[in-house]
């Protein structure tokens, strides 16, 4: 059964034709910047490890709070499609992350069908609800850039592109600063955001406007510390595997 304010939020959508191909942005494309492959990272002594190989202890389903049910062989963790996000069983503010994800080579489709999944840097409710940074295969793959891998999704799309070729490993290094809110929800600092990606940096301290929105707008509304998601989008072309997963929480 469909909660009765999701009704209400599709119908307003469908009364005023929102799409969403309206939040689309195709121009300026970031620059293509070649990096070469690198050593998987290790993490730091005061590092929080959130998967380091060999199992999902860290990790939950968004779908019914029970384990995670993606697969995890030979040091890797791959999206098993159709299992739901899965989610980090504690809660977060400020942290450094650091996460490395892959899409497999030889993969096909096009622009969003393409290796499509996401890093939810603050996951705010089930679905997808929370704060997207997109993961894709952007290498030779044309998209709307506030879309590409590195975007926060809808939002930002990165300074450069510097995604390597599937098949190899690509490096997300994020810091992230939570929004605050008063205590009546108003917003008080929005969410503050630094990507590197493959060691280019992708995103400048951006300020967030809200929480991912596929169609319209994003919004803020109120919320504390929040686990980390990582999505099933249910992508056809190919499961993303990931692998080097830390966090250091800040001030």
């Amino acid at each position: 059964m469909i909660a009765p304010h999701i009704i209400g939020s599709l119908l307003l959508l469908a009364q005023s034709g929102a799409k969403p191909a309206d939040t689309e942005v195709w121009q300026p494309v970031p620059p293509v910047v070649a990096v070469p492959a690198t050593p998987s990272a290790p993490a730091p002594s005061d590092a929080i490890v959130l998967f380091d190989g060999t199992s999902l202890d860290q990790w939950t389903s968004t779908k019914d709070k029970g384990p995670a049910g993606w697969t995890v062989r030979d040091g890797v963790l791959t999206v098993r499609k159709g299992t739901g996000n899965i989610q980090t069983k504690r809660s977060f503010r400020n942290y450094q992350l650091h996460l490395e994800w892959r899409v497999p080579a030889g993969i096909v489709g096009e622009g969003q069908g393409r290796g499509n999944s996401g890093l939810f840097l603050a996951s705010t409710g089930d679905g997808d609800a929370g704060y997207e940074l997109q993961i894709l295969d952007s290498y030779r793959n044309a998209t709307y850039v506030n879309g590409q891998a590195a975007s926060i999704y809808k939002q930002s799309p990165p300074l450069a592109n510097p995604t390597r070729a599937p098949g190899e490993w690509q490096s997300y290094d994020v810091v992230w600063t939570a929004p605050v809110f008063a205590a009546d929800g108003k917003l008080v600092s929005p969410a503050y955001v630094t990507v590197l990606m493959n060691g280019v940096l992708v995103q400048d301290h951006y300020a967030l406007t809200g929480e991912t929105a596929y169609i319209g707008a994003p919004r803020y509304t109120a919320h504390g510390p929040a686990p980390i998601k990582l999505q099933d989008h249910g992508d056809p072309s190919a499961p993303i595997s990931f692998r080097s997963i830390w966090l250091r929480e800040l001030k």
